[in-house]
C-alpha cells in the first residue's frame, strides 16, 4: 500500500506540474496573440528590425532618427550598445513613449570577452574541455546580463580549412565533431537552463545558414 500511495503522488505531483505548464503555455500564446492582432504591419516589420546603434550616447537614444523610430515601434532591437544607462534609456523610450510598449531586445558580439578576457574560440578548443569552455561562456553572460545586454551572437560554427579567412579565431576549427560539442557547451554556457534568471542570455549560433566566405 504504502508503494502504491508513493506512485499516487509521483503521479499526481507530475500531472499538476503538467497542468500548469500547459496553462502557463496557453496564456503566453493567448498574449501574444493579442498582440499580434493589435500590431500594424509596420510594426511587425520594425520588430524585425535590428539597428546598429554603436555605442550611443543618451541624448542620441532620446532625440535622434533611433529615438524616432523607436517610438513608432519601428525597432526591435538595438546591438553594440553598452552600459546599464545607456541602455536604461532606450528602454524608457520604448516602454514610456511607444505605442504597443514592446521592450527591445539588446544585442553584442560577445565572443571570447566580455569583462573577463579568456583565450579565443580557437584557442579553447585546442583543449577538449566542454566544461572549461561552457563555464567562460557563463562568465561572460554574468556579466553581459549585468550590463543589461540580453543576447549575443555566438557561437561561431563554421567549419573551415583556409588559415586566409580572417574569422578562424572566432571559431573551433576544422572538425564538425568537435565544432558540436563545442556550440553545444557554450549554447548552455550562455542560457543556462532558465533564460528568466537575469544572469543568462539568448545565445544565437553563426554564421552557417548564410555565409559563404568559409567556402569561398
Amino acid at each position: 500500500m504504502k508503494s502504491l500511495k508513493n506512485v499516487i503522488i509521483i503521479a499526481t505531483t507530475f500531472l499538476v506540474a503538467t497542468v500548469q505548464a500547459q496553462t502557463k503555455e496557453a496564456k503566453i500564446n493567448a498574449f501574444v496573440a493579442g498582440l499580434m492582432d493589435k500590431m500594424i504591419l509596420e510594426e511587425k516589420i520594425g520588430q524585425l528590425n535590428l539597428t546598429g546603434a554603436g555605442d550611443i550616447t543618451t541624448g542620441l537614444a532620446t532625440n535622434s532618427d533611433i529615438g524616432k523610430k523607436i517610438r513608432e515601434g519601428k525597432v526591435g532591437g538595438l546591438f553594440n550598445i553598452k552600459s546599464v544607462v545607456k541602455i536604461k534609456a532606450v528602454q524608457k523610450v520604448v516602454v514610456e513613449e511607444s505605442r504597443l510598449k514592446i521592450p527591445l531586445l539588446f544585442g553584442m558580439d560577445i565572443i571570447h570577452v566580455y569583462k573577463t578576457e579568456f583565450p579565443t574560440p580557437l584557442g579553447l578548443s585546442c583543449s577538449w574541455d566542454m566544461q572549461l569552455i561552457g563555464k567562460t561562456a557563463g562568465i561572460a553572460a554574468q556579466e553581459a546580463s549585468a550590463d543589461s545586454i540580453c543576447w549575443t551572437y555566438s557561437p561561431m560554427v563554421d567549419i573551415f580549412r583556409d588559415p586566409r579567412w580572417g574569422h578562424i579565431v572566432v571559431g573551433s576549427g576544422e572538425d564538425p565533431f568537435l565544432g558540436s560539442q563545442i556550440a553545444r557547451a557554450m549554447v548552455k554556457g550562455y542560457q543556462g537552463y532558465d533564460l528568466s534568471k537575469n544572469n543568462t542570455i539568448m545565445a544565437c549560433v553563426k554564421h552557417y545558414a548564410l555565409y559563404g566566405t568559409a567556402e569561398a
